[in-house]
This record gives C-alpha cells, structure tokens and sequence, in this order.
C-alpha cells in the first residue's frame, strides 16, 4: 500500500461523533447545561475520561485489525459447501459484533462530550445525580437507576 492510498480501516477511524444535543431530549440538556453542572469532583471526571478514552482506542485497534483481517487475510477457497458457509457465517458474526461496537464508541464520545459540557453524571429525564456505580458499571449511561427502571416498565408495558 503506497502512503497516497487511503488504509481500508480509515472509515472506523475517523466516522464523526454525533453529538449529544441531536437527542429527542436535547432541549432538556441545553436548559440544564447552562443551570446545572456536574458535582463531581475532577480527579474522578479524569478518571471516566481516560476510562471511556482507552475503551475507544481497544475497540478501534480491534476494528482495524478485523478489516485487515478481512481485507489482507488468506483468502479461503473451501469447496465444500459447508464450509463456506460456516466461513460466511463467521463473518457476519463478526461484523455484527463489531456494528454493536461502533454504536457503543458513539455513545462514549457523547459521554466525552458531556464531560467537556460539565453534564456527565446528572440525568437526562430528573437532573438528578446518577450513582457512580452505575457510572462505573455503564458510563454511557445518562438515566439514574430510578428513571432508567421506570422507562424499563413503561418499555415493558408497550411491549417494545
């Protein structure tokens, strides 16, 4: 590959970040961006930062080498109709696995970018705090444990 040509991963690397503030909620997180920032101290903002920024970094390096894989791996010729269809299957897995990925890496630059906001760690729907448990078990999150059940029930109720 000469330096002029574009590597096939390119596209994973640099896909933008859809911001926040694109959200059905948005109106919500301008108001309270301006009134009400996060109580958290900075050391543990830090913290999640680097938490969410060497996540991203992991499963980039992951994808990058998935696409290489796919692009420059040995190239398969199985006969057996079996076996190219479980090499098919594979793929797919594979490729679904790493979609899942690319929604999650959107989700944590958004978390990032409210970290920069000073809104991380405060929910969208109570602009209560959430717990730093829950921060630390989902750190995209932006519902507190109360708000995020009773959507789970209305969920539920809707049969979605």
């Amino acid at each position: 590959m000469g330096s002029h040509e574009t590597p096939p991963y390119f596209f994973l690397y640099n896909f933008p970040a859809i911001m926040y503030e694109h959200h059905p909620n948005s109106v919500i997180r301008k108001q309270r961006s301006n009134v009400l920032k996060t109580t958290m101290k900075p050391e543990k903002v830090e913290f999640f930062r680097r938490m969410l920024t060497r996540k991203i970094n992991d499963l980039l390096d992951e994808a990058g080498k998935t696409v290489s894989e796919m692009t420059y791996g040995v190239k398969e010729n199985y006969p057996d109709p079996n076996d190219r269809a479980s090499l098919e299957s594979d793929r797919n897995f594979e490729l679904r696995i790493r979609d899942r990925e690319r929604k999650l890496i959107i989700k944590m630059q958004e978390a990032l970018k409210r970290m920069d906001d000073s809104v991380f760690g405060i929910c969208e729907v109570c602009a209560g705090l959430i717990s730093e448990k829950r921060l630390m078990a989902r750190p995209v999150t932006t519902l507190c444990i109360d708000c995020k059940m009773k959507q789970e029930k209305m969920e539920k109720l809707k049969g979605e």
